[in-house]
This record gives C-alpha cells, sequence and structure tokens, in this order.
C-alpha cells in the first residue's frame, strides 16, 4: 500500500508544478504586454516632447534640427506633422504653447501626430513654426525617406523622384535599405537613379561615381543632363570626362526626341488647318467660290459646341463628358443650314463673277460676326474638355496632349469619311462629274444646282465639325475664323483645288514646315517664309500638288 500512496503524492507534485509553470507564464505574457504599452506609450511621449519643441525654437536651425530629430525616429507617425509644417500649417499657441495643426480652411485644430480634430479654433491666438524654402525642400527629402516602405507603390514612386531631386546624402542608407526590398521594377529603377544623384554628388570614390554617370546616362532625360552640368562643372580628371561624355550623348539623344516632338507638333498643326481647310476644299473645287465667310463657318461650330455645353452644365451634367458627340451632328446641321441659305439666297447669283462672289461672302462674313458679337458678346466664351481629352502623356521625351491626339484622330476619321462620300454614293459622284465636266454633267440629267446647293451645304456643314475640335484648343470668340481663313486658302491651292488627298497632305507638309521653321524664324516670320515658299511653287505646279483630270478642268 506504501508504493501507490507515494505515487499520488509524486501525481500531485507534478500537477502543482504544472500550475506554477501556467502561472509563470500567464504573469510573465502579462509582464510583456505591459511593458510593450509603456513601450509604446514612451515612444509616442518622446515624439510629443520633440514636437513640443517647435514652441521654442527662435531660429531656423532650432527648426530644422527638431525636424531632423523627428525624422530620425523612423516612426510614420511623424509624417503627418511633418507635412504640416512643410505646408506652413504647424503653429503653436502663444498661451499654453502646445503645437497643433491648424487647418485655414476649415477652421479647426488638428493633433499633430494622429491629424484628429481638436476642435476649432474658436480664436485661439497662434503663431506659425518658422519655415523657409530650403528647409522646405530638406523636409521634402526627410518625408521621401520614411515612404521608401510605403505599401502604395505610387507613394515609393514620388519618394525615390523626391530623393533623386534632392540628392540629400542623409537619405542613403534608407533608400539602399528600401531599395534591397523593393520588387516592382519601375520604383527600384527610380531608387537607383536617385542613389546614383546622391553618390555622384557626394561621393568621394571616384569608381562609384563613375558607375553613377553610367546610370545616369541610360536614361538620358533633361533632369539627367541638368545634375551632370552641375557634375562636370564642380569636378576634375576622369570624371569630369565621364561626365562630359555623358552629356554629349544625353544632348544628342535630346535633339532626336525635339526633332520628334516638332513634328508632332506639325502633325497637329496639320490636322487643325486640315479640318479647317477641308470644306473650303470643296466648295471651291467644285463650285469656283472664293467663300470668305468659311472661317465664319468654322466660328458657328465652335459657337454651338458653346451652347451645347451649356444646356448639359445646367440640365444634364452627367452628359457632359458625350457633349462633344452631342455637338459634332449640331455643328454639321447649324453650319451646312447657314451655308445651304447662302447659296441659295446669294452665290446662286453670282456664278462666274468671282470677285463679286469674293465681296459678298466678305460681307456675310462680317454680319456673322457681328450677329455672334450680339447674340453671346464680344468676350471669349468657356468650352471645356471632356475627361477623356483632358491632360498629356509622356511617350519618352515627347509631351502629347490628348486633346490634340483626339483631334489628329478626328482629321483622319473625317478625312476617310469624306472619301468614302465621294467615292462610294451618289452624291459623291455627281460632284466628281460636277467637278471634271459641269455642261457633260447637266446633259446627263444631273441637276448641277443642286448639287452645287448640297456640295456647297457639305463644306460648310464639315466646316461647322471643324469648329468643335477647335474650341478644344483655341478660344471661341467672334473672330475665331480669321485665324484660319488664310490659311485654309494656302492649303487648298497648294495641295491642289478639289483633291481631299491634295488638302490632306498639303495641311500636313505646311504643319511640320511650320513648326521646323519656328524655332529659327520665329512663328511670324515662319508664315511668311511659308506663303512665299507656297508662291514660288504655284508658279512652277499652278494647279497644286494634285491637279484634278477632267475635259473642263484641263481647259
Amino acid at each position: 500500500m506504501g508504493l501507490p500512496i507515494v505515487i499520488k503524492h509524486l501525481f500531485e507534485v507534478a500537477y502543482f508544478m504544472k500550475a506554477l509553470i501556467f502561472l509563470r507564464l500567464i504573469f510573465l505574457s502579462v509582464f510583456l504586454l505591459i511593458q510593450g504599452v509603456a513601450f509604446s506609450f514612451a515612444d509616442e511621449a518622446d515624439i510629443r516632447n520633440l514636437i513640443a519643441g517647435f514652441a521654442e525654437a527662435k531660429k531656423f536651425s532650432q527648426v530644422e534640427t527638431i525636424a531632423n530629430d523627428l525624422a530620425a525616429t523612423g516612426d510614420p507617425a511623424v509624417v503627418t506633422v511633418l507635412r504640416a509644417l512643410q505646408d506652413g500649417k504647424l503653429k503653436f499657441s502663444k498661451k499654453d504653447k502646445s503645437v497643433v495643426i491648424h487647418d485655414d480652411a476649415g477652421k479647426r485644430l488638428l493633433d499633430p501626430i494622429t491629424g484628429n480634430e481638436l476642435g476649432p479654433d474658436a480664436g485661439v491666438k497662434l503663431k506659425k513654426v518658422k519655415t523657409k524654402n530650403s528647409l522646405r525642400r530638406k523636409i521634402g527629402a526627410m518625408l521621401s525617406g520614411l515612404t521608401l516602405r510605403a505599401s502604395d507603390r505610387s507613394v515609393r514612386l514620388k519618394a525615390a523622384k523626391t530623393i533623386f531631386a534632392s540628392a540629400d546624402e542623409s537619405q542613403l542608407e534608407a533608400l539602399k535599405a528600401a531599395l534591397a526590398e523593393e520588387g516592382d521594377d519601375e520604383v527600384k529603377a527610380r531608387m537607383v537613379e536617385a542613389e546614383a544623384a546622391i553618390l555622384v554628388t557626394h561621393s568621394d570614390d571616384e569608381a562609384a561615381r563613375l558607375k553613377a554617370i553610367d546610370t545616369l546616362a541610360s536614361r538620358g532625360d533633361q533632369a539627367m543632363l541638368a545634375l551632370l552640368n552641375n557634375v562636370s562643372a564642380n569636378s576634375e580628371g576622369a570624371v569630369k570626362e565621364a561626365a562630359l561624355s555623358a552629356i554629349a550623348k544625353i544632348e544628342s539623344s535630346l535633339a532626336t526626341w525635339r526633332a520628334g516632338q516638332n513634328i508632332w507638333y506639325g502633325l497637329s498643326l496639320g490636322s487643325v488647318l486640315f479640318l479647317a481647310a477641308i470644306g473650303l476644299a470643296i466648295t471651291f473645287g467644285v463650285m469656283g467660290v472664293i467663300n470668305m465667310a468659311h472661317g465664319e463657318m468654322v466660328m458657328i461650330g465652335a459657337y454651338t459646341t458653346f451652347v451645347v455645353q451649356e444646356i448639359i452644365r445646367t440640365s444634364a451634367p452627367h452628359l457632359f463628358d458625350y457633349s462633344l458627340v452631342i455637338a459634332l451632328p449640331m455643328a454639321f446641321l447649324v453650319a451646312g443650314f447657314v451655308g445651304l441659305l447662302m447659296e441659295r439666297c446669294i452665290i446662286r447669283y453670282l456664278y462666274g463673277r468671282p470677285l463679286e462672289t469674293l465681296l459678298a461672302t466678305w460681307g456675310v462674313s462680317l454680319i456673322l460676326q457681328q450677329a455672334v458679337r450680339t447674340i453671346f458678346g464680344p468676350n471669349n466664351r468657356e468650352v471645356g474638355n471632356p475627361s477623356f481629352m483632358s491632360g498629356a502623356f509622356e511617350l519618352g521625351e515627347m509631351s502629347i496632349t490628348w486633346n490634340r491626339l483626339w483631334i489628329v484622330v478626328f482629321a483622319i476619321v473625317v478625312f476617310a469619311i469624306l472619301l468614302a462620300v465621294l467615292n462610294r454614293t451618289s452624291l459623291g459622284l455627281k460632284m466628281r462629274a460636277v467637278t471634271q465636266n459641269r455642261r457633260m454633267a447637266s446633259a446627263m440629267g444631273i441637276r448641277t444646282p443642286w448639287v452645287d446647293a448640297m456640295t456647297f451645304a457639305l463644306g460648310t456643314g464639315i466646316a461647322g465639325i471643324a469648329g468643335v475640335a477647335l474650341s478644344q484648343i483655341d478660344n471661341v470668340s467672334p473672330n475665331l475664323g480669321q485665324s484660319y481663313i488664310v490659311d485654309s486658302f494656302m492649303v487648298v491651292v497648294f495641295g491642289g483645288v478639289g483633291n481631299l488627298w491634295g488638302t490632306f497632305i498639303g495641311a500636313l507638309t505646311l504643319g511640320v514646315a511650320n513648326k521646323f521653321l519656328e524655332p529659327y524664324a520665329g512663328a511670324v516670320l515662319a508664315k511668311i517664309l511659308v506663303l512665299v515658299f507656297i508662291i514660288l511653287f504655284i508658279q512652277r505646279r499652278p494647279r497644286g500638288l494634285f491637279a484634278l483630270k477632267g475635259r473642263a478642268v484641263d481647259q
């Protein structure tokens, strides 16, 4: 019986030891938790003590020291207070020296760490913490260092770009640590460039500087060129030679991109000239009418766009992005109707008398301008860009705006539709027949007066939709059309009267030539040179680039 009792006591001792161990673990866990809370409170208390020092800082250097100490904590909580300091919103109470963020717009006081609202300012006398531009730039670099490991990719990308711009040596270690963990290729590339910018500016290691120059030269944009120019000016020996070689490489690359940018500007201008001239090419080519009111048809299209957008703004704002789609057919119908009235009421009586037609249409243009001034006033009118036509994007070193790109696309679409109308429809067949031989077309039963009226309406209608496009890049005013009437005639004469392909190629050619001449001759002289070129060209080819064929035309 003695042995079971001993075993029983042993089990009791074991259970007792287990209970002690369990209780010890519980006490240890509670102790660590309390310690952790204490540490977190201590950390926040330290940060708040640093922030409180802003109220006592009398010099910019003291403010910078406190900002550096806050950034050195590495705590994301200091981002709020540093950003407020950078924006000039960090202030302190003259009464109790408490530091707060002052929301001027909302008249609220915010906590400098959490950003939570503390209450209204209620007329509390506050004084702004001293800052200056150089300090704001340094704070920007500090914020970048704190956000290099943010979960948001765009935040990390912005931080890397900011460090590159500042080349702040104090951010190098944080940048290297973030670079080792970065997984996004683009962000990593920007971080490598930022590291190279710091090394090439501050490092004493020649090999490291040479490697950094190679890194910077591989990107080859304007920012790299500016940085390398600074390095070249402040370096000697191999570093200076490497910087000069990289500068020559970048300048060659940028020259190529500038030529591409000029070509794009030229194509953009050419598409605008094409849209303004295409309607004139149709009316002038088929009817031989010099319509000096053609620019006013463009103006009518632009004002139609303005009216459509005003109606949408007041009645259906959610449809604003579709305003141009709605305005296009409206502008075509309004301008086409005005053109039809002009042809039926005035021009039909003046066929064969070009000087009188010119004077009559010029008078109509003055009447239309004054009518618009009376209805809409003489000032410019605002026509907004839909969201898909706003902003720009970068293509290498070229900047391409969405509104210009859509206008180029629109010009190509209009060109394709007109080609289809002229070559695939009954109206187009009759128009070409009248263009080539009016008498024979009349003898074959084609009602030439009806073709003239429809052709003139089509030409002015196209001018109206050109006004829709031009409203996105130019001022909508009563004088809008006058800016394009001379250029339109130049395009039509240069390309070949009545020929769509000639008008298209002529507009693009003149647009590109103009943009390549402008950097050297200026905008005004460039236009004069283009005009002289057209005059000389017409002396050699009176019918333009693409002359129409036909018995009546050849006579």
